[in-house]
Formats: C-alpha cells, structure tokens, sequence
C-alpha cells in the first residue's frame, strides 16, 4: 500500500469546500523546498511536538533545513518513535537535530541505556582509602634530569 486517505463525508451545498493535507505527502517537495515550511498549507496541521520544536529551530542559522531532516526520518522510522525522540528533545531543553537523531537511534536501538547495578564481593571491598599525595609527584619530577 502506497498511502491511505480518510474519506470526507460531510458534504454541503451551502459550506465551502475543505481541502484534507497529509503533510508526509510533501516531504520530497520539503526537501528540495525547504522555505516551503514555512507558510504551505500541508504543514499546518504538524503534530504539537513538531510545531514546537519548529518554532526553537527557526530562530537557528539553517534551523528550516535541520527541520525538514528531522520531519523525513519518519520515511524511514516509525512516525511515533520520530515523534516520541522530539518530545523527549523538547523535555531535555536540546532541541536540536543532533540530539534527534541520537534519542532516536537509542529508541529504536533495542539495547538497554541503564546497566544494571554490580554488587561488589566483600572480598574487594577497600579497609583503607588511599591518600593522595602529590609531594609524591614532586619528587619523581626532581628526579628527572633534561640532556643538554
């Protein structure tokens, strides 16, 4: 299946028409585009997480390309795990594609970020805490002659 469209029911003599954007549709034209985010109608309704985050990276330097980056990794990811990676971006105060991108990857990585807590055998427990002692130090430095 390529795409799937809801069908507009609600039809009226006297109402003007509406026109229903899917803004995936558009990520191709977006890309070669970019200032097309700006105003296009399809991007209007992106969902909050997006506009939010698009609203941070339009006041950067080529904030409307890492944008368009951002909205084509669901070409290739899973819409809700993009969107997941966004919020989570959002929530750390890094809006950033860089940041995206690597809270996605861990998303859909599989592997666990938090390890599991080691128990240490008493056997290896330390009885006395080592002092640091930097006259230590010193010394080996005087010890070193420079050949001239």
């Amino acid at each position: 299946m390529l795409c799937e469209h809801g069908r507009i029911i609600e039809r009226s003599h006297t109402a003007s028409s509406r026109t229903v954007y899917d803004w995936r549709h558009y990520l191709a034209v977006l890309q070669r585009k970019p200032g097309a985010l700006r105003n296009g109608a399809p991007f209007a309704e992106l969902p909050q997480a997006f506009r939010v985050l698009q609203e941070h990276l339009r006041k950067r330097t080529g904030g409307e390309r890492d944008m368009v980056e951002v909205l084509a990794l669901v070409l290739h990811h899973d819409e809700q795990a993009v969107l997941c990676a966004v919020e989570l971006a959002l929530e750390d105060g890094v809006p950033t594609k860089t940041h995206i991108l690597n809270t996605l990857h861990r998303l859909t990585d599989g592997k666990k970020t938090a390890t599991a807590r080691i128990e240490t055998p008493q056997a290896l427990t330390l009885e006395r805490e080592p002092l640091a002692n930097t006259s230590r130090y010193d010394a080996l430095r005087g010890e070193i002659r420079h050949a001239s």
